[in-house]
């Protein structure tokens, strides 16, 4: 047999199609990770390539014939030097043994096995994954399933296998179909890695909410009782100064990432420059040329642990960027930083920018200012996802300090020059923030001997409390829910309200100049629709931001003691223009395509079809303006409506009577709906989808059983007083006294069986964000 020596050394069996593993290491632990080097290129079915698995501590351990797999439970410790107070722990919870090996020789202690059917196994559990996002039953087929010998490789501090997978199933799904030659026939992938602990000498440092940082948790049962049992710890690299004491030192070994040599130019350089934005924040925190992003070397694997890695992968759809890590789960230390980024991510801003600028002018070339603004958000891609893999949070609060984070979800800035023509020159921010220099500053400083760094950590978080920045994360900004009136995702600005009100008039301006010229010559008339999607929807996010501060409470994540303000109900005075804003995104005006747009979208050319990216038609093949106008009008109506602010505009208003109560908001809802005067033409059919979408929520709202019974109670309520109204408006033509006489059926059937809502479900608007399940670190 061939020998690979290395960590674990191995031996390769050709003629059989084996490899046999050395162990000498029984008892001895170190980390095994798994991963999928090679996917599946679907973002709704969620086998990317590049996917970590969690990361694991094992050891083998012996016995009689059997060598067993074991791997350890970090969550629950005693960090004592009594080995009886340790083994009372150990013995509490459970371990996981990964696999037993049969010992077929051994000599000297040293024990040879036959790992292959350990390796030829679906660790990444891709079958479980298919079937999990409805693609089909798929079974590994061991008959087309064999090692990879280009990846399979062994080196002194790490062992890297992998093999090829095949799997078999009948009635594979549409996502499958969409992407494989053959789809009862899927290959992926997976590697395997045997990884030596990181050597002594890294110094955890101690979780604070206000820093940004995430990290590790365990239970230390050894702990006083005087003390919190669970203990928490930054996730974070390895980085010491070679002097520090001295302000600015360079580091003992700096951290470099490695660009995967796929992206191609002018990506490649994009990716590189907003990676290497770090290095700002890392000589902030007193480092010189700490942080290196460099190409991945031609022979280099890119599964390799000792890779921190910037990968760019391909996807049928576009879908979400990644930035994972292999973290020591003993201590937080970060051993692999390993981004994903999304290839087709550039492409949904490229097409962002056509809507915005109508630029194709007739026998004249693209101007550069689609691509300049593309390569500008790939830029802050990059340097967002490698943060993550830095031990990062979200920051969703930077937006209204200047764009003070590259954690941040940013929207592109658009400005209006004096003519009233979009201009997207200042579209995203070029460099590090001035919070992630604060954040990498308190996760990374280097203390000299003697220093206090309990005292000038603290003193790190109070300066910028002091200094006005904020840091809020994911799940105090996510939009169904959340309270926080800075906290938002794909938003801009100092004030949610005041840049929706601009950003409206900005996208009104845009659609008054939308027709031929937002698309290329040559291409087929039905791409207007592809580009007015993400320019109709140009305020969803925006409006979501302003949703926040109705029912908004402000507030940090303050440690006692600290002088970080205490929560406040938002003015009541705010809220009040938070929901003027937020009616005009409802009002048919701003709802109305222009005719002049509309006279232009033909249906889809053939050879093409309508795709989840475009809106939803109930008129069959044309395209349909009530039915973008249903979509907008659905995503403002079901946050103003949602069940847990409802339940926080009711508390409120009893705590402040300034601030509006439920039944306030649903008046000025149905006043500025059902109750406004009817427009003309096309605007009044606008009108009346919108307040179907109005009707609709309301009545989820009162049947929804989550929430408290004077939230129902409101709701119900109002819909009696609709239903009274609607009964006795005087309509001046048949539609309206329809719609009206409609509205009285549809509430009477409800109350009669209040589980089923009778009014028609509102069309969803196509996606915003990135296709697919979101699960970022």
């Amino acid at each position: 047999m061939a020998k690979l020596p290395g960590f674990l050394p191995m031996y390769w069996d050709a003629k059989t199609g084996k490899l046999w593993l050395e162990v000498d290491r029984a008892g001895n632990e170190f980390l095994y990770i798994s991963s999928l080097p090679a996917g599946i290129g679907s973002n709704d079915i969620g086998l990317d390539r590049g996917q970590l698995s969690g990361t694991r501590i094992v050891k083998f351990e012996r016995s009689g014939p059997k060598l067993l797999l074991v791997q350890q439970n970090e969550s629950f410790r005693a960090i004592s030097n009594d080995p009886a107070e340790r083994k009372a722990v150990e013995d509490s919870f459970a371990k996981s043994v990964l696999w037993g090996f049969t010992i077929d020789t051994e000599e000297n202690g040293r024990m040879l096995v036959d790992a292959s059917a350990f390796y030829l196994r679906d660790v990444h559990n891709a079958a479980a994954t298919l079937q999990r996002s409805r693609q089909g039953a798929f079974k590994l087929d061991p008959a087309r399933s064999a090692f990879y010998e280009p990846r399979t490789r062994n080196f002194p501090k790490n062992t890297e296998v992998e093999v090829t997978l095949t799997f078999a199933g009948e009635q594979p799904g549409p996502w499958l179909r969409g992407v494989s030659p053959d789809p009862g026939s899927v290959t992926v992938r997976e590697h395997h890695s045997f990884v030596e602990l990181p050597s002594p000498g890294f110094k955890p440092r101690a979780y604070d909410p206000r820093s940004s940082f995430h990290g590790i948790e365990y239970m230390d049962f050894a702990t006083p009782i005087s003390e919190p049992i669970s203990k928490r710890f930054a996730a974070r690299h390895r980085l010491e100064k070679k002097d520090p004491s001295a302000a600015l030192s360079e580091p003992v070994k700096p951290i470099t990432y490695y660009l995967d040599r796929g992206a191609p130019e002018p990506i490649r350089s994009a990716l590189l420059e907003g990676a290497r934005w770090w290095n700002q924040a890392f000589e902030a925190a007193g480092y010189k040329n700490a942080f290196r992003v460099e190409l991945l070397p031609e022979d280099a694997d890119p599964m390799d642990v000792r890779y921190n890695m910037i990968q760019w992968v391909h996807r049928s759809t576009r879908g979400w960027s990644y930035g994972s890590s292999v973290t020591d789960p003993r201590t937080g230390e970060i051993i692999k930083g390993h981004v994903t980024l999304g290839s087709l991510r550039v492409r949904q801003d490229y097409l962002i920018a056509e809507g915005l600028l109508a630029p194709y002018e007739t026998g004249k070339p693209a101007p550069p200012a689609m691509a300049e603004m593309a390569l500008a958000r790939l830029r802050q891609l990059s340097a967002h996802e490698v943060g993550h893999t830095l031990g990062l949070q979200h920051n969703y609060a930077a937006s209204t300090r200047d764009r003070s984070s590259v954690m941040d979800y940013p929207h592109p800035w658009i400005d209006l020059g004096t003519a009233g023509t979009p201009s997207l020159v200042n579209a995203y921010a070029v460099g590090i923030g001035t919070w992630d220099k604060i954040s990498i500053t308190w996760g990374y400083s280097d203390f000299a001997p003697g220093a206090d760094e309990k005292k000038t950590l603290e003193g790190i978080l109070r300066k910028a409390n002091t200094d006005g920045f904020l840091f809020i994360s994911d799940s105090d900004s996510r939009p169904e829910g959340s309270a926080h009136p800075q906290g938002h995702l794909w938003d801009s600005g100092a004030n949610a309200v005041d840049e929706l009100n601009r950003l409206l008039k900005v996208r009104a301006q845009a659609l008054a100049r939308f027709g031929e010229r937002n698309i290329r010559e040559g291409d087929p008339m039905s791409k207007l629709e592809d580009v007015l999607v993400p320019l109709y929807m140009l305020h969803r996010y925006q409006t979501e931001a302003a949703s926040k501060v109705l029912g908004g409470l402000d507030y940090t994540y303050g440690t006692r003691g600290d002088g970080y303000k205490l929560p406040s109900i938002v003015p009541g005075a705010e809220q009040k223009r938070a929901l003027d804003a937020l009616l005009k995104t409802i009002d048919p005006a701003t709802l109305e395509i222009p005719a002049a747009a509309l006279a232009i979208i033909p249906p889809q050319a053939e050879g093409y079809r309508r795709t989840r990216e475009d809106f939803r038609a109930r008129t069959g093949l044309t395209f349909d303006p009530l039915g973008a106008a249903e979509s907008a009008a659905d995503l403002t109506a079901r946050l103003i409506l949602n069940p847990e602010r409802a339940a926080r505009l009711v508390q409120y208003h009893a705590r402040d009577a300034s601030v509006p109560g439920l039944g306030e908001v649903i008046d000025r809802l149905v006043g500025a709906t059902w109750k406004a005067p009817v427009p003309n033409g096309l605007q009044a059919e606008i009108r009346r989808t919108v307040d179907n979408v109005v009707l609709y929520h309301l009545m989820v709202l009162a049947n929804n059983e989550a929430a408290p019974g004077q939230v129902r109670a409101m709701a119900s309520a109002k819909l009696d007083a609709l239903q009274k109204f609607a009964g006795s408006a005087v309509a001046k033509d048949d539609a309206q006294r329809a719609h009206l006489a409609w509205a009285v059926s549809q509430i009477k059937r409800y109350r009669e069986n209040p589980k089923e809502i009778p009014v028609t479900k509102p069309v969803e608007a196509p996606p915003g964000q990135p296709i697919g399940c979101e699960d970022q670190p």
